[in-house]
């Protein structure tokens, strides 16, 4: 049985630790910017120039990690004691909420789409194409770090998680996740945008498929502590927050191809 014990520390510099969690959002990004340069030396018909996506990178690492924190602490930690204000600021120990990000990210490309004289939602397709490349590094992250782990298995890939302190397999849910919200979202995206798409409709397929994707890894995965079950024994801060992401995404779908077709 295999125990995901990992040391959260990847190496030191000058006695300053470097831990496994930051490093995964630096090469998520980092490859996200990579990938987004290559679109755009690969497709210069669709309006993007490598030197944007430089900037577009810098724009989404700040949305990135200001609205995945905050969003983490208004969503899953809005009780903490003011001796613990500090916590904040402690991202490298885990802690950070996706639709907080995915918030902050939006704002972060409102400000660049001014930037360069952009339509707003040819930024957030552009940049929906890449996200799943971060969403899996970072459940990659969640799992060096021993966290977020499922409920009790007897699955043979159960894992045992120290944290979960029960000595227990269970579902590695943050794989799940990489697997679902990183792979598989990237895969569908990359496919449905090999040829151009009108206006809002990757955005709106980014949006449902990792809402629905979210929302059913819910099912195997244990709610943060300090929450618990928002009801019925089952319902998550995490469905509860997918679902308006659903709603959104087939929302821009049917905008978008219903604009298309009036046009």
């Amino acid at each position: 049985m295999f125990v995901v014990d990992f040391d959260p520390v990847a190496f030191r510099v000058f006695g300053w630790p470097v831990r496994w969690y930051g490093l995964m959002y630096v090469v998520g990004i980092g490859l996200g910017w990579w990938l987004g340069r290559w679109r755009a030396r690969r497709h210069p018909d669709r309006g993007w120039t490598p030197v944007q996506v430089d900037d577009l990178a810098f724009y989404t690492a700040l949305g990135v990690i200001l609205g995945g924190r905050i969003g983490y602490m208004l969503f899953y930690n809005p009780f903490l004691p003011p001796e613990q204000a500090s916590h904040f600021w402690e991202i490298w120990r885990g802690g950070m909420s996706f639709h907080g990000g995915l918030a902050g990210v939006l704002v972060a490309m409102w400000f660049f789409a001014r930037r360069y004289r952009k339509r707003y939602f040819e930024v957030v397709d552009f940049i929906a194409v890449l996200a799943p490349v971060g969403l899996f590094f970072g459940r990659i992250g969640n799992f060096i770090n021993g966290e977020l782990w499922g409920k009790v298995t007897d699955l043979p890939w159960g894992m045992i998680f120290p944290g979960a302190r029960d000595g227990l397999p269970r579902h590695p849910s943050p794989l799940y996740e990489a697997a679902l919200e990183g792979l598989v979202l990237f895969a569908i995206l990359w496919w449905f945008t090999r040829r151009p798409r009108p206006v809002m409709a990757a955005s709106g397929v980014f949006a449902l498929g990792y809402a629905v994707f979210r929302f059913l890894v819910e099912f195997v995965r244990v709610p943060d502590p300090q929450l618990g079950y928002l009801a019925w024994g089952w319902v998550t801060m995490g469905q509860v927050l997918s679902l308006p992401l659903a709603l959104a995404g087939i929302l821009l779908i049917w905008l978008a191809y219903r604009r298309r077709a009036a046009g």
